[in-house]
């Protein structure tokens, strides 16, 4: 399998460093995928209402975790062949996600996978066979119109690619560590003066607090739910 560029050290641990604005705009292949249905012609074209419908089960519990594969060098590209099988599997690998978490350590309560270029539906349903078992997929469809590059990136144009939107409590990961990073600098009031300076109160920061560890807690719920369901069957 080809080297695949990491997108999320690109666009999540290094965007504080201003690495996140290099060319590599793999964001932008993210929102082609996503978009991709309403422009060009496929199998199965999906409106963006439906993800909505697909993906939330509970109206605070919104926040998909996106992957796209592949994220490659133009060499990488040209010298080996890419098979869908491996653009699957690709979107379920924690270095893969554009949110930093391990999708491994949550419960996928619902699974868009979109699928653009030269992906025979007898290749993505083989592709998906080997991964049912351990997770809840729900097959959206295929856009026939290939991957596209963006002149002057190093994402390569490829022939098959995916996009997959995800709803998992392994997300939770995020609101954890965005709690934990916010307790540290509130206890310190840094850079509060700031916002309050323009004319926030102190106030609304303990309540954006309260909000978040609520938004954990419903998905620590969730994840337990499951749990439980497991266990008793």
């Amino acid at each position: 399998m080809p080297r695949l560029i990491n997108p999320t050290r690109n666009l999540d641990e290094n965007v504080g460093q201003g690495l996140g604005r290099r060319p590599l705009t793999v964001d932008f292949c993210l929102l082609d995928s996503i978009t991709a249905s309403l422009r060009f012609e496929g199998a199965l074209n999906v409106d963006l209402k439906e993800f909505q419908t697909n993906l939330v089960p509970f109206p605070r519990i919104h926040f998909p975790l996106a992957t796209y594969a592949p994220v490659c060098t133009p060499q990488a590209a040209a010298s080996e062949r890419i098979s869908v099988q491996e653009i699957t599997d690709a979107c379920f690998l924690p270095a893969n996600q554009m949110v930093k978490c391990d999708p491994r350590m949550g419960k996928y309560m619902a699974v868009c996978l979109l699928y653009r270029g030269d992906c025979a539906a007898k290749e993505i349903n083989a592709a998906i066979a080997n991964v049912k078992a351990k997770k809840d997929i729900q097959f959206v469809g295929i856009n026939y119109q290939p991957p596209t590059q963006v002149p002057g990136t190093e994402v390569a144009a490829t022939q098959r690619a995916v996009c997959s939107l995800a709803n998992t409590t392994a997300i939770r990961a995020a609101w954890e560590r965005l709690d934990r990073k916010f307790d540290l600098m509130y206890a310190k009031r840094a850079f509060v003066h700031w916002y309050v300076g323009e004319g926030m109160e102190e106030g609304e920061f303990s309540e954006a607090r309260e909000n978040v560890a609520a938004l954990e807690k419903d998905y620590e719920e969730l994840d337990g739910e499951f749990l439980d369901e497991d266990e008793d069957q």
